[in-house]
């Protein structure tokens, strides 16, 4: 609870955050959480205050994307309809996704083509919210857009030559969304194309036959910032193991869970949530820090029976590394190339208390064997099936 109240209590910037990525909309879908978690409506009650605000930025956004405009203000506001009964809030997502739909240039709605903040992610977001014929417009580009590969295809996803692979800004990323719009929408070419988008990554793989790992992009993007190889959820084999797990769900082909296995057996032999060498293991996040891996170990134990000892490992390095006072409770990533190296804690999804909280609640209602269940299912992160 202390993170709760020190997410709700922190001074927001002098510019407004309204995004799912850093901002308020991912901040109110934890807030959600918690309201059902524990069942306590001051947690609602504070999810309706920032749905206010998100509505009033749905009528004046530009950006359209997932994580960082339009479409995840309807997401976030579709849950506070769902769950709290706001009308307001469900008309309000009705008028973004209509903002973003008059956005589209027929291909694309800006220079970034992938997951974050482009066609991929606005598929996903409106498959989410409920609003499948433009989750197939933003999907549909991809057919007549993909490179082919030595090993499948990929996608042209940023100016510049590099081509990125895994699920934030790569082809993992699009796999995800060309996987999950043409199951929903019975579109065979959809799912085609995703499994040569997987092809391709599969074929780059470094760690067979048992692990999995694959570079950031090739070639590589600003090498000089960006580590050749990650674990996380956003350009590493805990990502890349949830569009297997999707994969598997929507073909029935064993291999992809195999294949997920191998990304578990590289991330659990990696070291993390060990901080081994500058700039291996930073974050404590749900992008590209723990928590996003701590995601993966509860699906794992959801789905599979997995034991949760690693879940406990990471979700107890959660507890050591936060910062808890008569404010509350929040985490302080690190940049190892500045110093002081401790970054400002954030409220947010991304890398902030939001993200955390998500993942924390969820593995205590495992341990404690209640329902394991999101309130609020996230549109990028496949739902665990429950074991027959």
């Amino acid at each position: 609870m202390g993170a709760l109240d020190w997410m709700i209590g922190a001074a927001r910037g002098p510019e407004p955050d309204h995004t799912l990525y850093s901002g308020e909309a991912g901040v109110v879908l934890a807030l959600l959480e918690a309201q059902r978690h524990f069942g306590d409506d001051r947690y609602g009650d504070a999810a309706l205050r920032g749905a206010a605000a998100l509505m009033a930025a749905a009528d004046v956004e530009e950006d359209c994307s997932l994580y960082f405009g339009l479409t995840g203000l309807a997401v976030t506001l579709r849950a506070v309809h769902e769950l709290l009964g706001d009308e307001a809030a469900g008309r309000a997502a009705d008028r973004a996704l209509s903002r973003v739909r008059s956005r589209f240039d027929g291909q694309r709605w800006g220079e970034m083509f992938e997951l974050l903040s482009g066609n991929a992610g606005i598929a996903l977001g409106a498959l989410h919210a409920g609003d499948l014929d433009l989750a197939v417009l933003a999907a549909e580009p991809y057919l007549g857009t993909a490179d082919p590969t030595p090993g499948g295809v990929n996608w042209a996803v940023r100016p510049g030559p590099a081509r990125s692979h895994h699920i934030a800004h790569g082809t993992l990323g699009i796999v995800l969304a060309l996987a999950a719009v043409g199951s929903a929408a019975g579109r065979g070419d959809l799912i085609e194309l995703a499994l040569a988008g997987a092809a391709d990554v599969v074929a780059r793989d470094e760690a067979g036959p048992t692990g999995f790992l694959v570079p950031h992009s090739d070639p590589p993007h600003r090498p000089e910032l960006i580590e050749r190889y990650s674990y996380g959820w956003c350009n590493g084999p805990a990502g890349d193991a949830q569009v297997f797990r999707l994969l598997g769900a929507v073909t029935g082909d064993a291999a992809w869970a195999a294949r997920a296995d191998r990304c578990w057996h590289t991330v659990t032999g990696s070291g993390l949530p060990r901080r081994l060498r500058p700039g291996f293991w930073d974050n404590n996040g749900r992008c590209c820090g723990t928590a996003g891996v701590l995601a993966l170990a509860c699906d794992r134990h959801v789905e599979q029976g997995q034991p949760l000892d690693f879940a406990t490992l990471l979700a107890d390095d959660l507890v050591a590394r936060a910062t808890v006072d008569d404010g509350g409770a929040r985490w302080s990533n690190h940049e190892h190339r500045v110093t002081p190296s401790a970054l400002a804690p954030e409220i947010g999804w991304a890398m902030g208390n939001a993200g955390i909280v998500r993942e924390l609640l969820r593995f205590a209602r495992l341990t404690g064997g209640a329902d394991p269940a999101y309130a609020v299912p996230w549109p990028d992160h496949p739902a665990a099936a429950l074991r027959g």
